[in-house]
């Protein structure tokens, strides 16, 4: 799936990734430190010869957190495909899950206590096996739903019934 047209900003921004963590981005940036300090007594460490190391950092930290982040979403995404791929392919697999990193931090929360619950019954099975799915939970808790929806009427009856006697 190669993409010929690729952008320039693209082009620069993939190379700048794997240069910035490269070796030899790490060993340029300690001879630019080792530099600087060396220049020190050079310019008998004057304001402005610190305001170049103080100003130099600056701009390369703010421009590497927006090249980091742009790094980090196509990473994700790559990692988001690739999973939605693995649970399609998987019969057993709930494809609810699909594409949940919209969901908000709340609902992923809750998510994430129902896997821990599962996983704690995947525990107590003898047969590795067993699918506690999300399909599975929710026909459980339908069933739930509509048992504990007609005590509640039986309940509710029985009540009716009192008064009329």
């Amino acid at each position: 799936m190669a993409n010929t047209s690729t952008s320039v900003f693209e082009k620069f921004s993939n190379w700048a990734t794997k240069f910035t963590g490269s070796s030899y981005a790490f060993i340029g940036a300690t001879i630019i430190v080792i530099a600087w300090a060396v220049s020190g007594p050079i310019f008998n460490y004057s304001e402005t010869w610190q305001l170049v190391i103080n100003t130099g950092t600056t701009i390369i930290t703010f421009l590497m957190v927006f090249l980091i982040q742009k790094s980090q979403n196509k990473d994700s995404k790559a990692i988001q495909i690739k999973l939605n791929e693995l649970i399609a392919a998987n019969e057993k697999a709930s494809n609810r899950i699909v594409d949940i990193e919209e969901l908000t931090e709340k609902e992923l929360d809750q998510l994430h206590c129902y896997y821990e619950k599962l996983a704690s019954f995947a525990k107590e099975d003898a047969d590795i096996h067993t699918s506690h799915s999300i399909d599975a939970a929710h026909r459980n808790q339908d069933y739930k739903h509509e048992f504990f929806k007609k005590k509640h009427e039986e309940w509710l009856q029985k009540k009716q019934q009192k008064r009329v006697d």
